[in-house]
């Protein structure tokens, strides 16, 4: 069965690379216009939390469903 968080997970976590990258080479001139905060910076690491949670709790579903004694445990 197709587990959403994978994909889900991936594409956050990517976005939220992107973002970080962004926010680590951008010049301190960027962002003055925004109070001094960086916030590409910021939403890049909560981006890429998410992701990685989402990638977390999938691959922890994959190996619950893998373990014997798995089908008791499966939503109906």
């Amino acid at each position: 069965m197709l587990d959403i968080r994978w994909p889900i997970g991936l594409m956050f976590s990517l976005v939220g690379v992107l973002l970080v990258l962004c926010g680590v080479v951008a010049s301190p001139a960027d962002y003055r216009k925004s109070l001094d905060i960086n916030i590409d910076l910021i939403w890049g690491v909560v981006l890429l939390v998410f992701g990685a949670l989402m990638l977390l709790l999938a691959w922890k579903g994959a190996r619950a469903t893998d373990e014997p004694g798995a089908e008791g445990r499966s939503a109906k």
